[in-house]
């Protein structure tokens, strides 16, 4: 799909922040068996309790415009994030750290009384509220990543959005690539920066990203040998290419959890009741069995099996008869008088496969009916995060890259 935006401290989708991966690089980064690496950091120390992080930065480490990229860089790039005028979608992950929370509220006006402090050029210094285990795998989101504040000062004001700094004309990153051009829904190319610390290592002159919406074009543009790789598999292909001798199809784990989530200010949902009767009512193994079918796990709990070593012990079990009972409790038996609802999903094949099913199941079992209604990329996560503009919604949330891919 067409990016919404490549500003890492203004996106929240997985096609913006493949582009942001090619782009900017964080202190540590995934390697391909998603394990945390150093990045600009060369190496860090942890304090004994847990709650100091110091992290040496590569001296060699440079914008693609050459200035030097200091620990001073990401103090003021944390900055910008937690600002409030700028409305950064996914601050929460930096709110281990002290102050910050409260400085993104508002309620604290000095940031250099957060935990965030660069002590020289080369070492940067995190101080958190609590210990986090996980601390470094949140650190490889987009949020975490630095921004060039010199060139954006140049175009327009640092903290507030719709800056327009990331035009290829005035794009600075520090990432393995360099933004070469954008033309708006046909293609994005980034080019092999040549001031990146590990440029020795880059093994791509160019990668070209396409912004397609269809799944079922994009698969055929990969067949057609338009595409190097794809991550959007069609769900009625996944068989055929699991089956196929010499498949180029690859199945990899993933952190993630696909989950529909409510507008708990609108009615009926503002009832706890009815939110878990629609849970209940969800068999989600048959999800996997039946209609996603690309070896998922069913998803009882948020927090997704064995991330960073943890394993959730909140969990629940689909219950057909607990469903009926709380939608009766809450004024809704056999689904009388439930009033009109709308389930809004992105554009997509295998979205509306999945909401199809869901509201199959609803029918079925508390025999209420949702209409299904979908939105274009760049306008969906518009309701999501600013207009709030629906009843109940698609979301997500994953590790930085996807399970399943052609390539």
């Amino acid at each position: 799909v067409e990016p919404q935006e490549l500003d890492p401290h203004q996106i929240s989708g997985v096609p913006e922040a493949r582009l942001a991966r090619a782009l900017f690089e964080g202190l540590v980064a995934h390697d391909a068996e998603m394990k945390v690496v150093p990045a600009v950091a060369s190496r860090w120390e942890v304090s004994s309790d847990g709650l100091v992080y110091t992290f040496h930065l590569r001296p060699e480490a440079k914008w693609s415009d050459g200035a030097p990229l200091t620990a001073h860089d990401f103090v003021r790039s944390y900055r910008r994030t937690l600002s409030p005028s700028l409305g950064a979608p996914r601050i929460e992950t930096l709110f281990h750290v002290v102050g910050a929370e409260r400085f993104a509220k508002g309620e604290l006006l000095d940031f250099e009384q957060t935990g965030f402090k660069a002590l020289d050029a080369q070492r940067l210094q995190i101080t958190l509220r609590e210990p986090v285990a996980f601390l470094l795998n949140l650190m490889t989101h987009q949020e975490w990543l630095p921004v060039p504040l010199h060139v954006i000062a140049k175009v327009g004001p640092t903290d507030r959005p719709g800056n327009r700094w990331t035009r290829p004309e005035t794009f600075v990153g520090n990432g393995a690539f360099v933004l070469k051009s954008w033309r708006a829904g046909q293609k994005i190319v980034v080019s092999r920066s040549p001031t990146y610390w590990d440029r020795a290592r880059t093994k791509l002159d160019e990668i070209h990203f396409f912004p397609v919406d269809n799944i079922n074009v994009e698969e055929q543009m990969y067949r057609a040998g338009q595409l190097h790789i794809t991550a959007n598999v069609p769900i009625a292909k996944i068989t055929s290419y699991q089956r196929a001798a010499g498949s180029p199809l690859r199945v990899d784990p993933m952190g993630g959890v696909y989950f529909y989530q409510f507008n708990v200010k609108r009615p009926p949902f503002d009832d706890a009741r009815v939110r878990r009767a629609l849970a209940y009512a969800v068999d989600r193994d048959a999800l996997i069995r039946n209609v996603s079918r690309g070896g998922e796990e069913p998803a009882y709990q948020i927090i997704p099996p064995g991330l960073s070593g943890y394993r959730s012990h909140q969990s629940f079990a689909a219950d057909v008869a607990r469903a009926q009972e709380l939608l009766a409790a809450a004024g809704y038996p056999d689904g009388r008088g439930f009033p009109a609802a709308e389930l809004l999903y992105n554009t997509s094949e295998n979205h509306r496969a999945v909401a199809e099913a869901i509201q199959q199941m609803w029918r079925k079992h508390l025999k209420i009916d949702v209409k299904l209604t979908n939105q274009e990329w760049k306008v969906y996560l518009d309701t999501m995060s600013r207009t709030h503009d629906y009843q109940i919604a698609r979301a997500g949330w994953v590790t930085p890259e996807p399970h399943l891919y052609l390539e």
